[in-house]
């Protein structure tokens, strides 16, 4: 069974021929260099398994053509690539024992592999050799993005990697070559591949965990509320602010120039009186709705596990020590129903302080209003 040296440089001729001109486009992975690649994996590999020169010669024409038929299919390629093998060794004369080799050599590489003679494991390792190099996740992502252009499997990063690493546990080595030289690289890109795969499914789980906790949109929310409703409160404190001084001023001038005339005209102490009565009354509601109410500054432990204590109110805890505060907002800022309830809570005091203050501030209003009117009928009254 002899093959002579001619017929494996017209194989390569023909191959190179065919792969330059009928490539299907958009093919990054089995193109004319994936060949060469594996045309001198196998000299190698079978140099290495000492193969005689008849072997080695049939072994050279099988790498040649053992990806050829994916320039008519994707899928059972190898049957193509056997055909077209067959039909050109006919044609260079061959006999019926090399072609039958090449053949079935290059029908071992279909996947799972199988080979049953020696040509077709040093072929079969050749064409795999790249799983213990260190360029194999370049040629896996060349492999990925083919079978995406050539719509065979749309495959995303993650799906892929998890059909690699099944590859990965399904693929043995058949030389003895490979095996002593080529298992610990295998392993490395393995441990790589299994390390890629548990962070990107750690990423993932970090990611629907976020996804399932509170969004910026809520964050923004308790921001905008927590504005307007200060500002609502130094509005209310400045119309308090107004109150005081208006009728401050109003008392004063009273005392000054009304209170000197009650023995020239004792008829205006009635209404006075009443001026200042309600004068005062409204000073009196208007501080009451500026008045801050503390509590006690402290909590327990059993407050903080509980969710009772709102820890952004100052009157909650002045009077604990820094390092249980410390404590404290460490147990509130690593648990986000926590953080969220409290500022919740944070919000609904502030509301339920400004209520109070709005309620204090109507009622001041309200009793300068009236007091206002009466004051002024009571002065007419008199004079009239």
């Amino acid at each position: 069974m002899k093959m002579n040296e001619t017929i494996i440089r017209e194989a390569e001729k023909f191959v190179t021929g065919l792969l330059r001109t009928e490539t299907p486009e958009g093919y990054t992975y089995h193109t004319l260099d994936h060949t060469l690649e594996v045309v001198k994996n196998a000299v190698y590999i079978g140099t290495k398994e000492n193969l005689p020169e008849d072997e080695m010669n049939i072994l050279r024409v099988a790498a040649w053509f053992h990806d050829v038929g994916y320039i008519k299919t994707y899928k059972g390629h190898e049957v193509e690539s056997a055909e077209l093998a067959i039909n050109f060794l006919e044609r260079q004369g061959a006999d019926e024992n090399i072609r039958a080799a090449v053949s079935e050599s290059i029908l071992a590489t279909t996947f799972p592999q199988n080979p049953q003679n020696h040509i077709a494991k040093v072929l079969c390792d050749a064409d795999f050799m790249h799983l213990g190099q260190e360029n194999y996740f370049e040629q896996a992502e060349k492999l990925r993005q083919e079978q995406k252009n050539a719509g065979i499997r749309k495959l995303k990063k993650a799906k892929f990697d998890q059909e690699s690493l099944k590859l990965f546990e399904e693929h043995s080595w058949y030389t003895t070559f490979c095996k002593n030289k080529l298992d610990e690289p295998k392993r490395k890109n393995l441990e790589i591949l299994k390390e890629s795969i548990a962070k990107r499914t750690t990423k993932g789980k970090m990611k629907a965990a976020k996804s399932k906790s509170y969004s910026r949109g809520v964050d923004s929310m308790f921001k905008l509320t927590a504005r307007n409703q200060i500002n609502l409160s130094h509005i209310a404190d400045n119309k308090s602010n107004i109150l005081i001084s208006l009728n401050g001023i109003i008392i004063s001038l009273a005392l000054a120039t009304l209170v000197s005339k009650f023995k020239q005209e004792p008829a205006i102490i009635v209404p006075t009186i009443i001026f200042i009565l309600f004068s005062l009354s409204t000073i009196v509601l208007a501080i009451l709705s500026t008045r801050p109410n503390i509590s006690s500054g402290k909590f327990t432990r059993e407050d903080i596990k509980q969710h009772k204590v709102n820890l952004l109110f100052f009157g909650n805890f002045y009077n604990m020590d820094l390092d249980e505060y410390e404590w404290a907002v460490g147990e509130m800022i690593n648990d986000d129903p926590y953080l969220y309830s409290t500022l919740t809570k944070d919000q609904y005091s502030l509301g339920t302080v400004l209520a109070r203050k709005y309620k204090l501030l109507r009622w001041a209003y309200n009793v300068f209003m009236v007091g206002l009117v009466i004051s002024v009928g009571a002065f007419l009254f008199v004079f009239i």
